[in-house]
């Protein structure tokens, strides 16, 4: 008889620990998910921006260049230089610039505190170089 009592309370007591486990991870949970929260009425702002330096390599070539699901720039360039800036919008970005011809995507990671961007082309293939990183 005594055995049967103890299996109960050694049960008794698993089922306390898993309980005590489950509230942890669901608390665990809430204060991750609820310690980033912004106030109320404030625009979420990132310091820095990116440059974007179009060179004169890139004359006659139809792309579109964006920044994460952004689109930036879509047409066809020139032979001059085209800069463009953009004010940071996310904590990490990154810089796609898509061939409209030939549907080739050339992806590069952006510096997280902005960054001057040089977009060219060599040997038929499009090259992103970062030039300097704000500090």
């Amino acid at each position: 008889m005594s055995k049967s009592i103890d299996s109960n309370k050694q049960f008794m007591i698993g089922n306390g620990l898993l309980a005590f486990g489950v509230f942890f991870i669901v608390s665990l949970f809430f204060y991750l998910g609820f310690r980033y929260q912004r106030k109320d009425g404030q625009p979420q702002a990132f310091e820095g921006q990116y440059t974007l330096q179009l060179t004169p390599a890139l004359a006659g070539d139809s792309l579109a260049v964006y920044i994460n699901d952004s689109l930036i720039v879509c047409h066809t360039f020139d032979a001059s230089e085209t800069k463009v800036q953009v004010r940071r919008f996310a904590e990490e970005s990154m810089l796609m610039v898509v061939d409209q011809r030939t549907e080739d995507v050339t992806p590069f990671n952006l510096h997280p505190k902005g960054s001057l961007v040089s977009i060219g082309k060599k040997g038929g293939r499009i090259f992103i170089e970062e030039k300097a990183a704000v500090r």
